[in-house]
C-alpha cells in the first residue's frame, strides 16, 4: 500500500498533499506564488521562490500528516521554461511562464512551417508552448547552460537527474506525437538543435530518489497538471472530458490510445503513458479565468473570489465580456487579442460587469466543448469540473446553461495532486491497473441547464461575434 507526497506546482500556488492508499488526504500545505506581469506580455516567476515553495510545502504536508511517505510525485505547469546551469543547478533566468507572449516573434518567423509543425506535434504554433519561449530565451536572454521546462529543473534539484515526462514533452512543439520522442528536424527549426535535452520518461517511471523531504524515497509518476486532473476525474475512456478552473480554464477530453489530430484548432497531446500504452487527449485553453478574477479584485470590483456570487448581478442586462486579458487561445490562437466589455449604459453597475466576465469565461469553455465534439464526432454528454472557481454557483450555472449539458463538480479541491498520486501508485507498484489507482468519487454538486437551447445559442452567437472582433 502506497502513501504519496503529491506536489502540484502551479502558476498561482504550490500545493503539497500527503495521500493515503485509499485516497484520504492526510496532510496538506499550500503556498501562494504570484507571477510578475510585465509590459509587452511578459509573465515570470522567480525560480528560487518556486523551489522554496516546493520544499516548504512538501515538508509541511508531511509534518501535518505525521507519517512517512513511500514516493514523491510532481505535477508541473507544462509549458513554463527557464535557463539554468546543469553543473550547479543555479537558475540563469527567471521562469518564463506559459502565459508569457514575448515569443510571438519566434512564431511569426516560423509561420511558413506551421502546417509541418502541427502535423508532427498535434499542436498549434503559438508562444503558449515551451519551444518558442526556449528559443526566445536563447535569442534574448542567455546562451549559457541548458534551457528546459520548469519540471526538469525542479526534478534536478530534488534528484540530480535530467529528465522530463512524456506529457510535458508533448507540450513543447518539438516532440513527435506518435513516437513520443524529441524531433530533430523541429529542434533545428527552433534553433534548439544543439541543446542538451532531458530524457523523456513514461508516466509510470521512477525518475530518481530524493532526501529533500526526510528519508530517501523514489520520485516518479510525473505529469502535467491538467493531465493529472483529467486522470483524477476518471476520464479514462474516449469522449470523457473535464475542465479545470484555475489561473486559466483548461478543457481536456480523452481521445483513446491513438493520437488524434484536431481539425478545429485544438491541441493534441499525451495524457499519460502507463505500462507501455499511451492515452491521448485534445485540449483547449482559456488563458484568463482566476487571473481575470484577480484583475477584478485589483480594480476593486470584488474583494475576493468568494465575493463573486454576492456581487454578481442576476442578469448582465446586455453587457458582454471577452476577458482576453492574456490573448485568446483555441480556436482563435490570437496573442494580440485584447479584453473587451461592451453593451454598457449609465445604468450598468459593477455587478453587471462581474456577471459578464463570468459569462465570458463560461462562453469560452462552451466554445471549446463544441470543438471537442466536432473533433471526436460525438457531443459531450456531461463535463466534469474542478478548481477553485467551481465554488462560484454563478459561473458553474453559466457553463451548464451555455453548454446545454450537466456539469459534475469534483468533490475535492485537490484534483491535480490526486491524479498525480494515482500515477505515483502505479510507478511505485508496477503492474497496478490504472483504474485501480484512481480513487472513486461522486460529484459534490451537479448543475443542469436552466436556459433554453435557443437562448444559449443566441447568447453564444453574440459573444462569438464579439470575440472575433477583438484585436
Amino acid at each position: 500500500m502506497t502513501t504519496v507526497l503529491a506536489i502540484d506546482q502551479g502558476t498561482s500556488g504550490t500545493k503539497a498533499v500527503v495521500v493515503a492508499p485509499d485516497g484520504e488526504v492526510l496532510g496538506l500545505s499550500e503556498i501562494v506564488v504570484r507571477p510578475t506581469y510585465l509590459d509587452g506580455g511578459g509573465v515570470e516567476h522567480d525560480p528560487r521562490l518556486i523551489l522554496e515553495s516546493v520544499l516548504e510545502s512538501g515538508r509541511a504536508a508531511i509534518a501535518h500528516a505525521r507519517t512517512e511517505v513511500d514516493i514523491v510525485t510532481l505535477a508541473n505547469q507544462g509549458e513554463t521554461v527557464l535557463a539554468w546551469d546543469p553543473a550547479t543547478g543555479a537558475p540563469l533566468t527567471e521562469m518564463i511562464v506559459w502565459q508569457d507572449r514575448r515569443a510571438e516573434s519566434v512564431c511569426r518567423d516560423l509561420a511558413p512551417h506551421r502546417d509541418e509543425i502541427a502535423a508532427r506535434t498535434g499542436l498549434v504554433l503559438d508562444p503558449y508552448f515551451s519551444a518558442p519561449k526556449q528559443a526566445w530565451i536563447r535569442s534574448s536572454l542567455t546562451t549559457e547552460g541548458v534551457v528546459t521546462t520548469s519540471d526538469t529543473w525542479l526534478l534536478h534539484q530534488l534528484t540530480g537527474e535530467f529528465v522530463t515526462d512524456v506529457s510535458t514533452a508533448s507540450r513543447s512543439l518539438v516532440a513527435d506525437l506518435d513516437t513520443m520522442e524529441w524531433d530533430v528536424a523541429l529542434l533545428e527549426l527552433f534553433g534548439l538543435g544543439d541543446e542538451r535535452l532531458p530524457g523523456i520518461l513514461p508516466s509510470d517511471a521512477i525518475a530518481g530518489t530524493t532526501r529533500a523531504f526526510g528519508r530517501e524515497v523514489p520520485v516518479g509518476g510525473l505529469v502535467v497538471d491538467q493531465q493529472a486532473a483529467l486522470l483524477a476525474e476518471s476520464c479514462l475512456r474516449p469522449g470523457e472530458a473535464k475542465c479545470t478552473f484555475g489561473t486559466g480554464a483548461f478543457l481536456l477530453a480523452n481521445t483513446g490510445t491513438s493520437a488524434q489530430w484536431s481539425s478545429s484548432g485544438l491541441s493534441a497531446s499525451v495524457a499519460w503513458n502507463v505500462d507501455g500504452e499511451p492515452a491521448y487527449c485534445l485540449d483547449g485553453q482559456v488563458y484568463t479565468a482566476a487571473s481575470a478574477i484577480r484583475w477584478m479584485e485589483g480594480l476593486g470590483f470584488i474583494g475576493h473570489a468568494a465575493d463573486l456570487d454576492r456581487v454578481s448581478a442576476a442578469d448582465s442586462e446586455g453587457v458582454f465580456s471577452v476577458p482576453a486579458l492574456a490573448g485568446l487561445g483555441a480556436p482563435w490562437w490570437r496573442p494580440d487579442a485584447r479584453a473587451a466589455v461592451v453593451g454598457m449604459s449609465l445604468s450598468t453597475g459593477v455587478g453587471h460587469i462581474v456577471r459578464a466576465v463570468l459569462e465570458g469565461i463560461a462562453a469560452q469553455v462552451a466554445e471549446l466543448g463544441e470543438l471537442v465534439a466536432q473533433d471526436i464526432a460525438q457531443p459531450l454528454t456531461r463535463l466534469r469540473v474542478d478548481g477553485g472557481l467551481t465554488r462560484s454557483h454563478v459561473l458553474m450555472q453559466a457553463v451548464a446553461d451555455l453548454m446545454q449539458i450537466e456539469i459534475d463538480v469534483y468533490p475535492s479541491q485537490h484534483a491535480t495532486p490526486l491524479g498525480a498520486a494515482a500515477l505515483a501508485r502505479v510507478a511505485h507498484v508496477p503492474g497496478t491497473p490504472l483504474h485501480d489507482a484512481v480513487v472513486p468519487w461522486e460529484p459534490a454538486a451537479v448543475y443542469a441547464p436552466r436556459w433554453s437551447a435557443d437562448r444559449a445559442a443566441e447568447f453564444r452567437a453574440s459573444w462569438r461575434a464579439l470575440a472575433d472582433s477583438t484585436r
